[in-house]
């Protein structure tokens, strides 16, 4: 059975701005969350960990393999990350690569998938990853959130993603949680779910 999948993107400031999003996440919604931040690729990451004690979802990092819903699957470092369907696939970092994009190369093979089952978050970071997988996921059928200006510590992705005019709701973190629990509400009405 198909379910919603959250592709989320972030930068600088991002984990504040993810820790207020997952606050407002209960642990069963029936949506998958995967979360791509911009990672030292020299160094090990904690984020995993970090987030796991701020949310009531399991954190997993990420491994090649199939995703399910109710979890939050967070990218690692010096990694590049695609799905296809609903598995995931990792591959190291080019360093040629420059820049690297990690959250448009993911949000573009969600992207893939296409139709109102997939939604693409943009919080808080400076420069424009992430735009061009925005405009993806929104001309494939899919919903769009970016953080607002009076939320995000670094405002560059948001804005560079909202001059798209392909961003439905430009929101604070907390309420952007609000969102996606109302679609996964919806989508349960949709498809019979009872739980």
């Amino acid at each position: 059975m198909s379910f919603p999948i959250v592709g989320i993107g972030a930068s600088a400031g991002g984990l504040e701005s993810i820790s207020a999003l997952l606050a407002g996440i209960p642990a069963s919604t029936g949506m998958a969350y995967v979360f791509v931040q911009h990672l030292d690729p020299a160094h090990g990451s904690r984020l995993a960990k970090i987030l796991s004690d701020r949310t009531a979802l399991p954190v997993e990092e990420v491994r090649e393999g199939e995703i399910f819903p109710d979890h939050l699957y967070v990218i690692i470092p010096n990694a590049t990350l695609t799905i296809t369907s609903r598995v995931l696939h990792l591959r190291s970092r080019d360093p040629a690569e420059r820049p690297h994009r990690p959250i448009d190369t993911f949000f573009l093979s969600l992207a893939e998938k296409s139709g109102p089952n997939v939604i693409g978050v943009i919080l808080s970071g400076s420069g424009s990853d992430g735009t061009k997988g925005i405009q993806a996921i929104k001309n494939a059928g899919g919903i769009t959130f970016a953080e607002g200006k009076n939320s995000a510590s670094f405002f560059g992705m948001p804005s560079s993603a909202i001059q798209t005019g392909c961003v439905d709701f430009i929101l604070n973190p907390c309420d952007i949680a609000r969102g996606l629990i109302g679609i996964s509400r919806q989508y349960r009405l949709q498809t019979g779910q009872t739980n």
